[in-house]
């Protein structure tokens, strides 16, 4: 949805009639995942995906209808529908789209708290009587369970099914020490659309002219530059600087944050001396066994960018609950 916004904000002004895809559903081998949103115009107009291409145009024929009739609609396709076929999803897969007009005020809620950078979720009812189909409703906090899903509810008007899903900060990428690699790193994680932040209170390294593509460089010691960082579960963690006095309290700092991620550059011997550092100092084996160290995943590495790419694939693993 975050990738939607600016779109949808484009067209509003001229065209208030906008309705909203959901992927609420798939099986097998499908294009993208739950919750992959797409948004149509009255004049045809769609930004986003629910198939990565191959039932678009079938979603976007649907939505004309759910615009002119104001009446949301559950679409399933499948390689077991002859239709399914026809427009294109032969890749194995089974999904179900919701197609609903969009909520303005559910609009307008859910790019606040983007924007703010809050945890929330929300809810679309998508089964039930004709006049609940659609319906929208976001609360902000979070819920300790994985999202999406899908949940059954009994109500004084009969059951209903919701589609839940959950809205986090942008995914952020915290890299100590401007070294070569982290000028890679930095470059691949944008590409991924990470917020990317460098701290440095080296002059030679923490210098913005080395990493003109970053969001923030910071030229101070990383523990005090954690006061003033919104540090949350989208965060991850990397220190590249080799030195101990640089590395160490920013990893007794990583550890007592809720990021989900902390990784420090260095070999075996490395770790293990800098694990007996941490311990002396009151870390526990629990604290230190979430450092992810050797850092990056293990495919033989050896040149900077090359060293980065193990890094960031580590981190999109751990964001998806692979490692």
């Amino acid at each position: 949805m975050r990738d939607l916004i600016y779109e949808i904000n484009k067209w509003l002004p001229k065209d208030n009639k906008i309705a909203l895809a959901t992927v609420i559903k798939t099986w097998g081998s499908s294009p993208l995942e739950t919750g992959a949103h797409m948004a149509i115009t009255s004049d045809g107009e769609f930004a986003g995906s629910v198939s990565g291409g191959c039932v678009e145009s079938a979603v976007i024929d649907t939505s004309s209808t759910v615009i002119k009739t104001g009446k949301s609609v559950k679409l399933h396709f499948g390689v077991s529908d002859e239709s399914a076929w026809e427009i294109g999803l032969a890749c194995g897969g089974e999904i179900d789209v919701f197609v609903q007009p969009l909520d303005k005020v559910f609009f307008f809620q859910l790019q606040s708290l983007i924007k703010a950078e809050k945890m929330a979720w929300y809810s679309i009812v998508i089964g039930g009587s004709e006049k609940q189909l659609g319906h929208s409703k976001i609360i902000e906090g979070r819920i300790d369970r994985t999202f999406p899903f899908i949940e059954q509810e009994e109500t004084p008007k009969g059951k209903i099914t919701k589609f839940i899903n959950a809205i986090s900060p942008s995914p952020t990428l915290i890299i100590i020490g401007g070294v070569h690699i982290a000028i890679k790193l930095a470059q691949l994680a944008k590409t991924l659309e990470f917020k990317t932040i460098v701290i440095d209170p080296r002059g030679a390294f923490g210098n913005s002219s080395r990493f003109p593509e970053i969001d923030q460089m910071l030229t101070t010691w990383p523990q005090d530059a954690f006061e003033n960082l919104k540090i949350n579960n989208s965060t991850a963690i990397v220190t590249l600087t080799h030195d101990p006095k640089i590395d160490d309290p920013t990893l007794v700092a990583a550890l007592n944050s809720p990021s989900f991620y902390v990784g420090a550059l260095g070999s075996r011997k490395t770790q293990k001396k800098r694990h007996e550092r941490l311990r002396n100092i009151g870390l526990t084996k629990s604290q230190l066994d979430k450092i992810r160290g050797p850092i990056g995943l293990d495919i033989r590495a050896d040149s900077p960018p090359e060293i980065a790419v193990s890094i960031m694939a580590e981190i999109v693993a751990v964001r998806n609950g692979l490692l």
